[in-house]
Formats: structure tokens, sequence, C-alpha cells
């Protein structure tokens, strides 16, 4: 993956609403901008929007359905979404241990 997939990935995954509609579309098994505007509080057009930028990171399949726009969650790259945040989750937590380590090998130093 390139910065900017990353980039644009953390940014879709980042937004409460978008987090919600992924969670609606995996317990639904796909959705419309208009089902989903039901369940939401927020307008259609809004909808379709997150879900356009949700395609753009190839987080959701978008298939012509009537009228509407059938969107389904692409599982693959999902799992590999959550891979990565857990990846760069796992580092901050092992950065995070090492400064406190160094704090607390201080805070012993000045003890004594």
């Amino acid at each position: 993956m390139t910065h900017a997939i990353d980039d644009g990935l953390w940014s879709a995954v980042g937004d409460p609403t978008r987090r919600r509609m992924l969670d609606l579309l995996l317990r639904d098994g796909g959705g419309t901008a208009t089902t989903l505007s039901r369940q939401l509080p927020v307008t259609r057009q809004a909808v379709a929007k997150h879900l356009d930028l949700l395609h753009r990171v190839g987080l959701v399949h978008v298939t012509p359905s009537g009228r509407e726009r059938r969107y389904e969650v692409d599982e693959a790259r999902l799992a590999r979404a959550v891979a990565q945040l857990s990846s760069v989750g796992a580092a901050w937590d092992a950065r995070l241990h090492r400064i406190k380590r160094i704090a607390e090998a201080i805070q012993r130093s000045q003890d004594t």
C-alpha cells in the first residue's frame, strides 16, 4: 500500500459516521444510501458522500441496483485495514512502554 492510500484509509475509518456505516453494512450484508440514511442521523446525500469515500479507499464495493447503488464491505480490504491499525497500535504501545521505562529510570536516579 502507498502512503496516500494509507492516509485515505485512516481518514475513512477515523470518522465515526463512516465506522457506523461499515458496521451497518456488515450487519445487513450490504445496503444503499437510502437504507443507511434511515438508520443514521445524517441525510441521504451525506451518506452517499461517505459511501463514495469508502469506495475510493476500497472498503466497499458498489453494484448498480435499479435506480440506486448497493454497497457491500470488502471484507478482505477491511481485514487488511484492521491488521494495519493493529500493527500501528502495537508499535505505539511499545514506544510508550519504552518512554515509561526511561521516565522510571530517571525518577529512580533522582530519588537516590
